[in-house]
């Protein structure tokens, strides 16, 4: 996914969750915004240090995540 260039994984950063380039946005804010009804225009204007390809990058990274599968593994 090199694609997502702005998504990051920093463990001392928000607990290791996805954030938006390191800073304390989590990826899962932002979907949580817009899924609440937010528009990108909403979340630009209250967050102005955000760039729109940073809410659409993690935006990606979430329908990304999204088409994964979990395997479970069982003890034998």
């Amino acid at each position: 996914m090199d694609e997502l260039d702005r998504i990051t994984h920093i463990p001392n950063v928000m607990g290791g969750k996805p954030t938006i380039r390191g800073m304390r946005v989590t990826v899962g804010m932002i979907v949580g915004q817009i899924g609440a009804g937010r528009s990108i225009d909403d979340l630009l204007d209250d967050y102005p240090y955000l760039e729109r390809e940073d809410i659409l990058q993690a935006l990606r990274y979430a329908a990304y995540l999204a088409e994964g599968r979990e395997v479970v593994l069982v003890r034998g």
